[in-house]
This record gives structure tokens, C-alpha cells and sequence, in this order.
């Protein structure tokens, strides 16, 4: 199934605050993908925007690739935690990229971890010739953001 030129957008935001959104949160994205036994796969990966995309790298052997393979389509969602809750979900076609999964994984360690000399960047980098790179390319967005209603509660 290929993706739209551009995706739907919903909610509050516009596609450049979306974009902002994207760029700033340094949190995982989660992941919901068919597993074909009739109960979904949700996880947490790593992702960077990159243009119209969102990249994370797995492993070629994980089962999120397994089910990818199968039904190249999933649902995310960007959100932090903690209040005021707000971020973006949406839907994407997803290509596995088998040529820049390792240089994706660097990056994914520069903006989480600051850089790939790191205990954590040496031990996944030990592995990164065969990494898989996740290409999202997303049909729909849909935001929330509930500062405005959540600030009296929160104090400011």
C-alpha cells in the first residue's frame, strides 16, 4: 500500500507544529503493528524525523521486522508521559531499508544518548552491519495537546 503524498492531519496542530513537535521530542516512539494471530504487537523504538519520515532501526531478526514483512503498515504514537499530555499518533506504510540501518542506528544514539561512544552505542553498534533501518512514511497524524485545560491543575 503506498503512501499518500501527503498525510491526513486531525486534531489541534498544523503540519509545521507537528513537525516542531517531532524534532523536539526526544522520547520513543510506540508502535503497533499486526502480528497475525489476532493480537497486535506494541512496542517502543527510537525514531527521528527525517522529512516526511520517521526512521528507527531493529534488529532483521526481531519479530516487529517478522510481522513488518508480512503487512508492511503500522499505527504510532509520539506522547510523553508525564502532564500536560499532548503529541501526535497516526498511522504509516513502513519500508525496511536493509542498506542504511547502521547509519540510522547512529543517529538514533547521537540524538538519544548524545554520541556513539557510549557503553550502550558500542554494545548495539557491535551489531550494526546487518541493522534494519524503519521507514514510516505516514498517511494520517492526529494530535492532542491539553496544556491549556491541564494548566490550572498543574499550577501554572
Amino acid at each position: 500500500m503506498p503512501a499518500p503524498d501527503a498525510p491526513t492531519i486531525r486534531g489541534p496542530w498544523s503540519p509545521e507544529q507537528i513537525a516542531v513537535f517531532l524534532d523536539q521530542a526526544v522520547i520513543p516512539m510506540r508502535i503497533g503493528v499486526d502480528t497475525g494471530s489476532g493480537a497486535p504487537l506494541v512496542l517502543s523504538v527510537w525514531f527521528l524525523p527525517e522529512g516526511p519520515e520517521l526512521l528507527g532501526a531493529t534488529r532483521p531478526t526481531s519479530t516487529l521486522v517478522r510481522c513488518l514483512e508480512r503487512q508492511p503498515v503500522c499505527g504510532f504514537e509520539i506522547a510523553g508521559d508525564s502532564p500536560p499530555y499532548r503529541g501526535v499518533r497516526g498511522r504509516a506504510v513502513v519500508e525496511l531499508d536493509q542498506t542504511s540501518g547502521a547509519a540510522t542506528l547512529d543517529r538514533l544514539l547521537t540524538r538519544y544518548l548524545g554520541g556513539i561512544e557510549n557503553p550502550l552505542g558500542a554494545r548495539l553498534r557491535a551489531h550494526a552491519d546487518d541493522e534494519v533501518c524503519l521507514r514510516l512514511r505516514p498517511v494520517s497524524f492526529t494530535s492532542w495537546d491539553y496544556s491549556g485545560r491541564m494548566a490550572s491543575s498543574l499550577g501554572e
